[in-house]
């Protein structure tokens, strides 16, 4: 896997590597995607705001990445 998404990035960085993350960021309960702090907080910062396991989050988005490669 050439890119992998770690919890220290932040949700700006996630989109900027491929638009296409933001369904599954949707999906896990990340609605902010848009909002002003997705270009500050850490995806573990967004996630303990919104009480996402940043573990299964990370999984899902790395997830859809690695598919993408094949």
């Amino acid at each position: 896997m050439a890119v992998k998404i770690t919890k220290d990035m932040t949700i700006g960085e996630i989109l900027h590597i491929n638009e296409g993350l933001a369904p599954v960021l949707m999906a896990g309960g990340m609605h902010c995607i848009g909002c002003p702090s997705a270009q500050m907080e850490s995806l573990e910062e967004a996630a303990m705001v919104h009480g996402i396991e940043i573990d299964v989050l990370l999984a899902r988005l790395n997830a859809f990445l690695e598919a993408l490669e094949k």
